[in-house]
């Protein structure tokens, strides 16, 4: 099993350079991070943890600006987000800088879609919230338009571009329905969510893990039924707190890679952690 990491970075953490080589030298498979572009301080919509939304929220670092920093001094390791907030984003623009990282890291890049849960930072950003997961879907095809091998029209309900020279490509070939770099999409098991990932993505990112046992086989149903390959699946638990039991339990559910949580601190508490995440590698 590959063992990856997940960090809130900030402007207060360990730097990504320093991270991004430890964890290159230490034998661990990756890095995802997570983005918010800002926090409203109104704070009307509830943190989905309870009780109150954590400081390093409001002070993440740029996820793509930060994963080609730890692009640029490693060889190996996997580089993703977990997650991007596509809705939020202009896709021309995000094909853009998911492509370039793909390409500059030697296809290591992994698009991790979210459809996002603070509605105050959505609304800020143009986003009807009723509407954001049918946007993201629209979004993701207009990318995947550019992305093609060939000059791509693409007409959507939120958005359109024209046929268009866009290079560069991201490193790895199509996947049936998918075009572009690794894609994972995460969120609460669900009808939705598992029509979504069988239509255009690699697999599901669900966050922490719990209740896969009953939510694995029915999304691999839902994946089937479209068609799509089942040895072809990726379900990626994230941001999960380890045991020994839950990583032997994860591996009898056939899944190949887990995204362990590190504290979003300075470089001595992070290493510290890191030391004792060892013991799973």
């Amino acid at each position: 099993m590959r063992i990856a990491t997940t960090i809130f970075l900030t402007d207060e953490t360990v730097t990504p350079v320093r991270l991004a080589r430890e964890l290159e030298q230490r034998g661990f498979a990756g890095l995802y991070l997570p983005e918010h572009t800002h926090i409203p301080v109104s704070r009307r919509t509830p943190y989905p943890a309870g009780g109150e939304l954590p400081r390093e929220y409001g002070r993440t670092l740029d996820p793509f600006v930060a994963l080609g920093q730890a692009a640029a001094v490693t060889e190996r390791i996997a580089l993703g987000t977990g997650i991007t907030l596509v809705a939020q984003h202009d896709p021309i623009d995000l094909a853009k800088q998911a492509a370039t990282l793909d390409h500059l890291s030697g296809g290591r890049f992994t698009l991790g879609v979210g459809y996002g849960w603070n509605v105050e930072e959505a609304a800020d950003h143009g986003v009807a919230w009723s509407t954001r997961r049918e946007l993201v879907r629209d979004r993701l095809a207009l990318m995947r338009a550019l992305w093609s091998a060939e000059p791509t029209a693409y007409e959507g309900e939120f958005g359109s571009v024209a046929a268009s020279f866009a290079f560069p490509k991201p490193v790895r070939a199509p996947r049936g329905p998918v075009v572009g770099p690794r894609t994972l999409i995460g969120g609460a098991a669900g009808p939705k969510l598992f029509a979504a990932i069988a239509e255009h993505a690699d697999g599901w990112l669900p966050i922490g893990g719990r209740g896969l046992t009953e939510a694995v086989p029915k999304l691999r149903a839902v994946w089937e039924e479209v068609g799509r390959d089942p040895k072809d699946l990726q379900v990626v638990p994230y941001a999960v707190l380890p045991d020994p039991g839950k990583l032997a339990h994860y591996a009898e559910l056939g899944i190949e890679e887990v995204v362990l949580q590190l504290p979003p601190a300075g470089e001595r508490e992070v290493l510290r952690v890191l030391d004792g995440y060892a013991a799973y590698l």
